[in-house]
């Protein structure tokens, strides 16, 4: 029998408060726990929480409020200077990834289609992870932090590019006018977000800024209803969010509201993770374990390299092309979200998808561990690169 809500919220944040426990005795990245959690007790595990299409739903607000808050931390003037200069880098590194997924999937044996998909997922790094390594300090003040959101933010765009030719291919061809209607979409909705801001938000804020719960309901009003906006008008519910939070950025109460909504923001984030471990099908594991090591490997290892040069002929040190190489050194989120899309609208099979999967939990945590150990990060090992 189906557990209810309760008991599964029950489990899984009891069970990932033990081995969040053991993870910081043992100086191990908190997601890893996480994504084992729900290995364990998920559907392919014990079965004691089975309901993952609510939890991955539940999930999904988690990266809406990490966006929002990435917005609010990026004044626009400094975003625009950063995607000006960082363009080259994610088309160039995303075209070099590709290649690299494509060729690994096809000499496997997955047929054209599937390859090109495996591919496309390799293109994007971890924006939950690369933010989440990162120390505050950094992304407020630094420029690495600047620069990987700019990277980050353009490698979302290219996704829901490829999201939208997914949902082209399922009916059998290409729709340009689905890409048409992006490209008209998202600059109007930026011109919305930032009037609404300025004649309608900031003006309520002002006048009511002493009632600390009425800017918290009105934070998250705009949130969500920014993401719901992006979505109807066939953007993505993240891109809403992150447009959100930059139209609040010039306003002097935005890092208030960040503080405020960052508890919330894990919250949801415990559950994604959780739910990545337990979406995976631990029977199918066999038939693809060598490919997702190969390819995993070939990410952790080419990835770090190929940013550590691009980035380096932007004219930045050394130093900081291998920080930010290995910080993005992972596959994304957006990548499991086009394995499942794909999966689900029969374009790749069960193999293809899980493979996709393995790869993204495996680059996941092998990053994690090199960032820990070797760069500064709000649970770095010692107390030198340990800084929140």
């Amino acid at each position: 029998m189906e557990a209810s809500l309760t008991s599964s919220f029950f489990m899984i944040f009891s069970g990932a408060a033990v081995l969040a426990s053991i993870a910081l005795y043992t100086r191990q990245p908190l997601l890893i726990a996480y994504i084992a959690l729900g290995a364990i007790i998920g559907p392919y595990g014990t079965g004691w929480v089975t309901d993952l299409k609510l939890l991955a739903e539940i999930a999904e607000f988690g990266i809406i409020f990490l966006l929002f808050l990435l917005g609010l931390d990026m004044q626009p003037k400094s975003l625009y200077s950063t995607l000006k200069k960082a363009t080259v880098v994610a088309l160039l590194s995303s075209l070099a990834f590709a290649a690299i997924g494509f060729g690994l999937a096809y000499s496997f044996g997955f047929t054209p289609t599937e390859s090109l998909i495996i591919g496309a997922a390799m293109m994007f790094s971890s924006t939950i992870i690369g933010i989440k390594l990162l120390p505050t300090t950094a992304l407020h003040h630094r420029y690495t932090g600047e620069l990987m959101v700019g990277l980050l933010l353009l490698q979302d765009i290219i996704a829901i590019f490829v999201l939208l030719i997914l949902f082209s291919m399922s009916q059998g061809e290409f729709s340009a006018a689905n890409l048409l209607r992006t490209l008209v979409a998202l600059p109007a909705l930026i011109a919305i977000a930032f009037a609404v801001v300025r004649f309608v938000l900031l003006p309520m804020l002002t006048k009511f800024d002493r009632f600390h719960e009425y800017i918290f309901l009105l934070a998250i009003g705009w949130c969500l209803g920014m993401s719901e906006a992006a979505h109807s008008l066939g953007l993505s519910a993240e891109i809403g969010a992150f447009l959100a939070g930059i139209s609040l950025a010039t306003s002097p109460i935005s890092q208030y509201i960040a503080i405020n909504l960052k508890p919330l923001r894990d919250f949801f984030l415990i559950l994604f993770f959780f739910s990545l471990g337990a979406r995976f099908d631990l029977s199918v594991l066999a038939d693809i374990l060598v490919s997702a090591i190969l390819l995993a490997a070939l990410i952790l290892i080419l990835k770090p390299i190929i940013f550590r040069y691009l980035i380096h002929s932007m004219s930045e040190t050394k130093k900081l092309a291998w920080d930010l190489g290995f910080r993005m050194g992972q596959i994304s989120e957006f990548s499991l979200l086009i394995a499942y899309v794909a999966a689900e609208m029969l374009l790749i099979g069960r193999e293809a998808s899980h493979l996709i999967q393995a790869t993204a939990i495996i680059s996941f945590v092998v990053s994690s561990y090199i960032v820990v150990f070797n760069y500064p990060s709000p649970i770095g090992i010692s107390d030198k690169l340990r800084r929140d």
